[in-house]
């Protein structure tokens, strides 16, 4: 077998928690789900998992049952200009080659393909609003904080809030909205000087209002669904899939998750009556999804925030949800979201991106 491809390829046994951990290290984001080490059996992309998960599957079952079963292959011999067609129309990133035996002999990708015409693979464009939370005073990153706002807090040779908008900017995103309170003037001078060819577009706390009391602020100017996210994180996911899910299942307000493994390296014990132990359950594990401070929000909800009070993104999920509204939780892998807002995980965000 081509040793370049055994990277890519994962035995339909495994569990969902080693082969997600797996398809965070893919740089294709993409592996093949496979049996007796060759024999194509499907594919498996961070959306089956997120599908499986959404449908409260467990991330103890098996990729079999969780990995696309009808992908797009090649038999034998093929015409690249054919392959380039299909990739082109179904927006595919990489074709499997198959022998008689239905064992991947070869994978194509796009950018191998298609280098030479200089083609990126193209994102499907979203264009909706962006708002960015950056009105906080950033205490978890003292001293810095005491000198420059949070969102200007260096990553490399950029500010957090210049790689949080660079994110969206290959999606068409154009219109950017800022909420400002402390240091304002400082993040404002920042971009005049930046002049930057997308939009951007300020909105002033005169106090500090919360998580979400500043978007009071934007009825009336947004009249599409929007992008909420705090300054201090970074989320590498497909944008464009994130607002499919939001239309597609009518939310009012979607929250990104990330998904969150602890391991307890000890027998944790269970008790009744005073004392008496029912159980030990040793070395567990649990899963949670953690709330990432990124959010799709339709502008009809902001009639709900009062106007000039502290109010949070929670206290306007439970009104929406007192109201009948719906509420969706869009779930991402748990290296897909830096958080840089502390100084623990800003270290953590540097070597992540390899910045440190």
């Amino acid at each position: 077998m081509n040793k370049d491809i055994q990277p890519f390829l994962i035995e339909m046994n495994t569990d969902i928690k080693h082969a997600m951990r797996q398809l965070e290290e893919s740089a294709h984001k993409i592996l093949f789900v496979v049996k007796d080490n060759s024999q194509l059996v499907g594919t498996l992309t961070d959306g089956d998992i997120r599908r499986w998960i959404l449908r409260e599957g467990s991330l103890n079952d098996t990729i079999g049952q969780v990995c696309n079963r009808s992908p797009y292959c090649i038999r034998g011999k093929y015409d690249l200009p054919e392959i380039k067609k299909e990739m082109l129309e179904r927006n595919i990133h990489c074709v499997p080659v198959v022998n008689h035996l239905n064992e991947i002999t070869e994978l194509i990708f796009w950018d191998t393909v298609f280098k030479e015409e200089g083609i990126a693979k193209p994102l499907r464009q979203i264009d909706l609003p962006v708002v960015i939370m950056a009105g906080g005073k950033g205490t978890r990153l003292d001293p810095f904080t005491k000198i420059l706002p949070k969102p200007l807090i260096p990553i490399g040779d950029k500010s957090i809030i210049e790689i949080i908008i660079d994110s969206f900017l290959p999606y068409g995103v154009k219109n950017f909205y800022i909420t400002l309170n402390y240091k304002s003037k400082i993040i404002k001078s920042f971009f005049e000087e930046l002049a930057p060819s997308y939009s951007v577009e300020y909105v002033y706390e005169d106090k500090p209002l919360g998580t979400a009391g500043s978007l009071k602020y934007l009825a009336g100017k947004i009249d599409t669904s929007f992008v909420v996210t705090n300054c201090d994180i970074l989320i590498r996911s497909d944008y464009s899939d994130l607002i499919d899910f939001h239309d597609k299942n009518s939310n009012d307000i979607t929250m990104v998750a990330s998904m969150k493994n602890y391991h307890i390296p000890y027998g944790i014990c269970e008790i009744e009556n005073g004392g008496t132990l029912t159980r030990i359950t040793e070395k567990p594990e649990y899963n949670f999804l953690v709330n990432t401070g990124m959010y799709i929000v339709r502008p009809e909800t902001l009639s709900l925030i009062p106007d000039n009070e502290i109010f949070h993104m929670t206290h306007l999920i439970e009104k929406v949800k007192a109201r009948g509204g719906k509420i969706g939780v869009f779930p991402i892998s748990e290296n897909s979201w830096l958080d840089t807002g502390e100084w623990t995980e800003y270290k953590k965000a540097l070597q992540h991106l390899k910045l440190d």
